[in-house]
């Protein structure tokens, strides 16, 4: 992991962090699910992250965001995300720790923040791809069951998520729209970034090299 995190790790990791980091995240998430449906639409408009609602000094979008629910209607549907979400979130938080975890959510609250400077708002949904996407880099072997029924490797979840991630980046107009949706993902490149990036690079010079010992074999 990035020597950076290390030190600060060392630093204040005995006494950094959030313990159950991922339970306030879903209890939050669960106290607004209910207040939705109970039509208190008006308390999540003031809680949502907009450029307009911090210039007029509405500083606690920059948290509440965070505890917005998704849009699903449905009860068991909502409950079938919060368990997928406390049970992704709980195995990074036992790998890692309170405070790498916390130091994750918190670049991925930060990319938010900057994506709402640039555009004039920023949902959550970011922290919680990149919860997914670390997920399925830590244990890209890791079995689900798609639609409850078809067993299949998080890994490839986890690579069709992104590939659609993509291209929503691509179809979106405007370069400031664009970047938006990369800065969501902050923790993730983060954390994971330097890893995949170097990753790719050496699996491109061994597939070059391989290309040329055959290239050259081919020619004599």
């Amino acid at each position: 992991m990035q020597s950076w995190l290390q030190k600060l790790e060392y630093k204040y990791g005995r006494r950094g962090g959030i313990p159950n980091l991922m339970i306030v995240l879903i209890a939050g998430q669960l106290l607004l699910y209910v207040a939705a449906n109970l039509g208190m639409y008006n308390l999540l408009s003031m809680l949502t992250l907009t450029r307009s609602g911090l210039a007029h000094l509405q500083i606690w979008r920059l948290i509440t965001f965070v505890f917005l629910p998704s849009s699903s209607s449905n009860p068991l549907f909502f409950l079938l995300y919060l368990y997928c979400e406390y049970w992704i979130g709980m195995a990074l938080e036992r790998a890692w720790g309170n405070f790498r975890f916390t130091v994750y959510v918190a670049a991925c609250i930060v990319g938010a923040w900057l994506a709402c400077l640039l555009t004039g708002s920023a949902t959550n949904m970011g922290i919680y791809y990149s919860l997914f996407f670390g997920f399925a880099c830590l244990y890209p072997d890791q079995q689900l069951l798609l639609f409850f029924v078809i067993p299949i490797k998080v890994k490839w979840i986890g690579l069709f998520s992104g590939a659609l991630y993509l291209l929503q980046i691509l179809a979106m107009p405007g370069l400031l729209n664009k970047l938006s949706l990369i800065l969501a993902l902050s923790g993730f490149l983060l954390f994971f970034g330097p890893d995949l990036w170097q990753d790719g690079f050496n699996r491109y010079r061994n597939y070059k090299r391989r290309r040329d010992w055959e290239n050259q074999w081919k020619n004599r």
